[in-house]
């Protein structure tokens, strides 16, 4: 073991002068040698990356790192490899799957799939399993080398979806359960906003804070100080719908197929703005008050038709805020500003957008009629209840 040890501190050494020596040559280079010596440097990073996540695995399996004291490997990593916990977890759940994901393993080992696109596929291993990204392997590597990160994560979500709808919707679910926002009181006149949001909200208001003209020639305004005003503005009373919900709805869009809104088994799921996938129960939610624009294509586009439809119409949305007055779930209170239109049959299974067939609920009851797969039983109050749902139940 003496030996082992020995050698192991000789080729560390080694290892160290030559990035030192490599360090010295970088500094002499310019112009398209620089960015080419930033390339190989992003790659022998990730080849080193490698290494640690060969010896990472077994060091896990050995459980040497409870002789430290530590509860787990990720706390091991934050306390002696000075890691974030993110960053540990991350580290870990790659190690994990890399053993049962042999050509990803071998990708990385000779530097020909880099560190984020072996993440994004660990996560998806996690996802829905190693077995089914195995399966998938060949293909998703091809399509990883010609892709940068965020465009792969897209076709990996894509592929969660595809492979496993639940779990797919379950941690949409458990992202959304996640979002906070938190806004700190005034120190040295500035106040903190921080928070997280789930896909789709994180859209919206992305949305929302970009939509504004661009700047003019005098404005001096970076695009950060630029988007902070415009936060400013939307929430100004004069920002606001009106009380009734009625008018100009916030503007997101997302393209999914005809299958995603039907909620044909194994249809993908729709694609945001940016390329994040959201589950497809998701997009049935966000349709129920929606303008749809249909587009037919083969291959190229043949025809485009532009028309919207589906939408609730302003009037029909007024006569529903006054007759419901708020969201309709029992023993709710939220205002009718704060809902969506919801048809009891929706709209693609020929629902008709009129008020027999409407409803208003706030988002967070909207959720759990779409994404939670509850239930609507009209009661003799007039306002409707909420059924849990029994396993593999979905409502229409």
């Amino acid at each position: 073991m003496a030996a082992t040890g020995d050698r192991l501190e000789s080729a560390r050494s080694r290892a160290i002068a030559a990035i030192d020596h490599y360090a010295a040559e970088m500094r002499h280079v310019e112009g398209s040698r620089l960015g080419e010596g930033l390339i190989a440097t992003r790659a022998l990073k990730d080849r080193v990356e490698a290494v640690f996540a060969e010896g990472l695995r077994r060091f896990d399996q050995s459980g040497e790192y409870a002789a430290d004291g530590a509860i787990d490997l990720v706390a091991w990593l934050r306390s002696k490899c000075k890691l974030s916990g993110g960053a540990a977890a991350e580290r870990v759940g790659i190690a994990r799957q890399l053993q049962h994901l042999p050509q990803t393993s071998k990708a990385f080992a000779t530097g020909e799939l880099g560190y984020q696109h072996v993440a994004v596929l660990a996560r998806t291993a996690e996802h829905v399993g190693a077995g089914a990204v195995r399966k998938a392997e060949a293909s998703l590597l091809a399509l990883a080398d010609t892709m940068d990160p965020g465009q792969f994560t897209g076709v990996a979500k894509n592929f969660e979806h595809r492979i496993d709808a639940q779990a797919a919707l379950a941690e949409a679910n458990r992202a959304h359960q996640r979002r906070y926002l938190t806004i700190s009181e005034p120190l040295d006149g500035i106040v903190r906003i921080d928070g997280l949001l789930d896909a789709e909200a994180g859209a919206l208001v992305r949305n929302a804070v970009n939509a504004s003209l661009p700047p003019a020639k005098d404005d001096d305004r970076t695009p950060g100080q630029r988007r902070a005003d415009r936060l400013v503005e939307l929430c100004q009373p004069r920002a606001f719908g009106s009380a009734d919900g009625a008018g100009p709805r916030p503007h997101l869009i997302i393209r999914a197929s005809v299958e995603t809104l039907l909620g044909t088994p194994d249809a993908p799921g729709g694609e945001l703005d940016g390329g994040t996938i959201v589950p497809a129960e998701t997009v049935r939610r966000i349709a129920c008050d929606a303008a749809i624009s249909r587009i037919i294509g083969k291959g190229e586009l043949d025809a485009e038709i532009t028309r919207a439809s589906r939408s609730t119409p302003a009037a029909t949305r007024r006569a529903l805020a006054a007759r419901d007055r708020g969201c309709v779930a029992e023993h709710c209170n939220r205002p009718a500003q704060w809902t969506d239109s919801h048809h009891v049959k929706h709209w693609i299974d020929q629902g008709p957008t009129t008020m027999s067939n409407l409803i208003l609920l706030c988002r967070p009851h909207h959720r759990k009629v779409h994404e939670g797969g509850w239930d609507l039983q009209r009661l003799a109050t007039g306002r409707w209840a909420l059924i849990r749902p029994t396993p593999r139940s979905r409502s229409a």
